[in-house]
């Protein structure tokens, strides 16, 4: 697929939404631009290339503002939003002391998100998500031991083949990815879609906030996550505390597949080896 510059796309679609851009910002995959739409306060999103999100506002449209920011326009790569205010990240709430709340707000969210529409075309499926397992481990890469990732591996396969109600989920529920809006409460942004069942999306938020993994990566506080998401959502706790432990490691081939370096002290896999006696 050939893409046009980044400048170019913001905008073209800026001008055919009819948004009047006040200011923007780059993030290592998207421009951001906030303005105004007639009287309305909006965010424009415009993805660099191809990826995760490139998708992002189908499946906010099919989440239709329940637990989710509202979508006014979207196409491949682009999406027009409501404009989230004061948009504090839930991270706040955790590294305030009160992890306990976040959860439960996530756990809110979550279920505020359990009836969407059904998932896009062609929506990525978590069995195809799985593949980075086969990947990592026919890449002859030592950064992760390889008994842990043929592990995690054996452990999604197990939970893809006997997954329950599968249905259109975010993929990347987590604290940075859940902002708070004055009017509307606790809103969910950035999904990268997935189709699996829902134990699966409480893995993203197991292992964040990511730069904090003390407050995380230990038995305590992934059982004391798990058994409140269990409260609230009438989950099962052992299939969301397996996908934790493979997503962790999943995850971990991820950071690596975009260059970054895992080792022991990566949250990723401090959480894979907290949960990993847990199983």
């Amino acid at each position: 697929m050939s893409i046009r510059p980044l400048s170019e796309r913001v905008a073209e679609r800026a001008r055919e939404w009819g948004v009047a851009v006040e200011e923007g910002l780059e993030t290592h995959s998207s421009f951001v631009a906030f303005g105004r739409r007639g009287g309305r306060a909006v965010v424009l999103k415009v993805l660099r290339g191809p990826g995760d999100e490139w998708r992002c506002g189908e499946v906010l449209e099919a989440f239709a503002g329940r637990g989710a920011v509202r979508v006014y326009e979207q196409v491949g790569g682009a999406v027009l939003m409501e404009r989230l205010r004061p948009g504090t990240p839930l991270t706040r709430v955790t590294l305030d002391g009160r992890d306990e709340e976040a959860t439960e707000i996530l756990a809110e969210v979550i279920r505020r998100m359990s009836r969407p529409a059904p998932p896009p075309e062609g929506t990525v499926t978590v069995e195809e998500w799985g593949r980075g397992f086969g990947w990592y481990l026919a890449s002859g890469d030592s950064q992760i031991p390889r008994d842990l990732a043929e592990q995690a591996q054996d452990v999604y396969a197990g939970l893809c083949a006997s997954q329950r109600g599968v249905r259109l989920l975010h993929g990347d529920l987590h604290h940075y990815n859940v902002l708070l809006d004055d009017e509307r409460g606790w809103l969910a942004i950035d999904p990268k879609g997935v189709v699996g069942e829902a134990e699966y999306e409480i893995g993203a938020a197991l292992r964040n906030p990511f730069e904090r993994p003390e407050v995380f990566a230990t038995p305590e506080a992934v059982e004391r996550r798990v058994r409140r998401y269990e409260a609230e959502l009438k989950l099962d706790a052992g299939r969301a505390l397996a996908w934790g432990f493979a997503q962790a490691v999943l995850s971990a081939i991820w950071g690596i597949e975009d260059g970054f370096t895992v080792d022991d002290r990566s949250p990723t896999i401090m959480l894979a080896r907290a949960i990993r006696p847990m199983l």
